[in-house]
């Protein structure tokens, strides 16, 4: 089977997506920040359900550490098929009142990182290799208050557009998964009860995402099922958008 790495993958979406990689038979490095506990119990649920995974501590933003996720990989499990790169950070702030500090944060994080990222995953994947990009709703959405965050995942979209191109004779696919409100601490922390009740009443399925609806289109776009699809954005948000 493949070997998977899933950058920020001890929680939220991440999580749902390393744990259903691993549930295919792939095995998985788990990248976390800080949290080394939840970390561990994504391994031992990847590892209960008869699959391989790895604790692997990094900041995406510091080159060095996120390298070293490549390297760890191919050390462990002797090389690398799938990178789902799915760390991000949000600031909302209208743009007149949004500070250098976010910019700054939030293009450190989901343009540089990411850059960093696909640069390691086209020069290291073996062929015939997928990547899958988590970017975000708000790229089509075009809510108020998102400019800076949804302009950082516009980028990143771009960088996967173009990377489609370069590495497609090597038989790797990449695409984007674009979510839409999905039930995690980071949206809890990011909208009031009322505002998630709006989205509810706006989205045609007619409920907010769960991390397993994420985590089931990355499965797809990591298969060999979707060897004909690159260079896309893919939207995930019950159709939301």
């Amino acid at each position: 089977m493949s070997v998977a790495l899933v950058t920020g993958s001890s929680r939220g979406i991440g999580r749902a997506i390393a744990e259903r990689l691993g549930a295919n038979g792939d095995s998985v490095v788990v990248n976390y920040h800080s949290d080394r506990g939840a970390a561990d119990k994504v391994v031992a649920t990847i590892e209960a359900a008869g699959g391989q995974a790895i604790a692997a501590q990094a900041d995406v933003t510091d080159v060095s550490q996120l390298r070293g996720l490549f390297d760890l990989a191919e050390e462990r499990f002797g090389g690398l098929d799938i990178l789902v790169n799915n760390v991000g950070v949000a600031r909302f702030a209208t743009i007149a009142e949004a500070t250098d500090a976010d910019f700054d944060l939030v293009f450190a994080t989901n343009v540089k990182a990411t850059f960093v990222a696909l640069r390691e995953a086209a020069n290291r994947l073996r062929d015939n290799g997928r990547i899958v990009v988590i970017s975000s709703g708000v790229t089509a959405t075009h809510r108020p208050d998102s400019g800076v965050y949804g302009a950082s995942k516009a980028a990143v979209e771009q960088l996967v557009r173009v990377l489609a191109r370069e590495i497609g004779g090597r038989k790797i696919t990449v695409n984007n998964v674009l979510p839409g409100p999905t039930e995690t601490e980071a949206l809890a922390s990011n909208r009031s009860r009322e505002e998630l009740a709006h989205v509810t009443t706006q989205t045609p399925l007619g409920r907010i995402g769960q991390p397993d609806d994420i985590a089931e289109v990355v499965a797809f776009l990591t298969s060999d099922a979707a060897r004909w699809i690159t260079g896309e954005s893919i939207h995930g948000g019950g159709g939301l958008f």
